[in-house]
């Protein structure tokens, strides 16, 4: 039987994450995956909110276990988070968010929830994961160089001359047909582990070759197949076809962002259900769906504001820079499901912007908003850090 105080410390901590979800819904993940879109005008403002609201949560259903598992357990050692410290994190987190919003500079929610996490382990007595922080921060570094180096590429391509659109998109499609064939699926994978479209193909074919030979051979077959269509989406209407891809290409970034935000809010919780003391049990897939929902409710009521700030504050995008956006956006944003890392889908969609601005000589490009997202960025970190664990002191010995 659990304590009236502990069963009352776990509802709020439940509340402060469906706060915290509902912030990432209507800031990074509900803002990012379309704002390239809805910049090349391939669809409106309210119609992105929607849809990233409903792909959102079927990402964070199908990938956000590796995520979750990593914010509520991996980031400090010695000690595990209980409730109250869930609470104390999120709801710091997800304010600090929510003044990002209501400000219209798009705080990196990654940064901010994993600062508060370590801050508030930290004051409960844990000891740094270094391990953890390096692979993380390595990532975080390699981010903008990465995501905006690609972008900057295809963004080239795309406006060669000498290399027509019927060659390049097609080919550009191909990439996509790869990584989409070998992303995990919690729902595809048998007990807790996660499975590919490519490796539940090959073994329900039981093709006669190695399982690597037989997924490669899958994964080449989607990406034809997408290349084909794209090719013949190109031969009746280019400007059509690069919407189509445009729009397809934020929907995948969309279901991704729905896989890695959700742990962000939802890992604490998870730690704190995991509480040794406490005699309750709740499902990692109903949490993962109890998220999904409140950055469901956050993309459909907020995200209206940052689409529009990441659209035309920052460039004036068009079909060309904002598929040169995607692509690597949505490669890096796998990857790290992949390993369960903590990112941030403003940076990585805004320096995928910056990358593609620069392939079309910097036009539009914003230096003093793009300063000022930096900024907030860092100082967002540290800020979470400090503050959570002056705040899990004060706390402790309050009670």
């Amino acid at each position: 039987m659990v304590p009236v105080e502990q069963l009352l410390i776990l509802i709020t901590a439940g509340v402060a994450s469906l706060f915290m979800a509902w912030t990432i819904g209507a800031g990074s993940s509900g803002s990012a995956p379309f704002a390239p879109a809805v910049g090349a005008r391939a669809i409106s403002v309210m119609r992105a909110g929607f849809f990233v609201g409903i792909l959102g949560l079927a990402g964070a259903v199908l990938q956000g276990e590796n995520v979750a598992d990593a914010v509520g357990t991996g980031l400090v050692g010695g000690v595990s988070l209980t409730a109250l410290a869930a609470t104390v994190l999120l709801l710091l987190a997800a304010g600090l968010v929510a003044v990002g919003i209501f400000t219209g500079y798009p705080i990196a929610t990654a940064f901010t929830v994993t600062g508060s996490v370590i801050g508030v382990g930290l004051a409960l007595g844990g000891h740094p994961a270094w391990a953890a922080y390096i692979e993380i921060g390595t990532l975080w570094v390699l981010i903008p160089f990465v995501g905006g180096g690609i972008a900057y590429l295809t963004g080239r391509l795309l406006r060669c001359d000498s290399i027509s659109e019927h060659h390049s998109i097609p080919v550009l499609g191909a990439v996509v047909g790869l990584v989409l064939a070998n992303i995990p699926f919690s729902l595809l994978g048998s007990n807790s582990d996660s499975a590919s479209i490519a490796g539940v193909v090959t073994a329900g074919l039981e093709l006669p070759m190695s399982p690597l030979f037989g997924q490669s051979f899958v994964s080449l077959i989607v990406a034809l197949l997408l290349a084909v269509i794209l090719r013949w989406d190109l031969d009746s209407d280019i400007e059509s076809a690069q919407r189509h891809f445009l729009l397809v290409l934020g929907g995948l970034v969309a279901f991704s962002a729905g896989g890695s935000q959700v742990g962000l809010a939802v890992g604490p919780l998870l730690a704190a259900f995991n509480d040794a003391s406490l005699s309750i049990t709740v499902p990692l897939l109903a949490l993962l769906a109890f998220g999904g929902i409140g950055l469901l409710v956050g993309s459909w009521m907020g995200s209206p504001r940052l689409i529009k700030a990441i659209a035309q504050d920052y460039a004036s995008l068009g079909p060309r820079r904002s598929i040169a956006a995607l692509i690597p956006s949505f490669a890096i944003a796998q990857t790290a499901v992949l390993f369960g890392i903590p990112v941030s889908f403003n940076e990585i969609i805004v320096s995928a912007v910056v990358g593609s601005g620069f392939a079309a000589s910097g036009s539009g490009m914003s230096t003093r908003k793009m300063f000022y997202t930096v900024l907030a960025w860092v100082g967002s970190f540290a800020f979470a850090v400090v503050v959570g664990y002056g705040i899990m002191e004060a706390v402790e010995i309050v009670f």
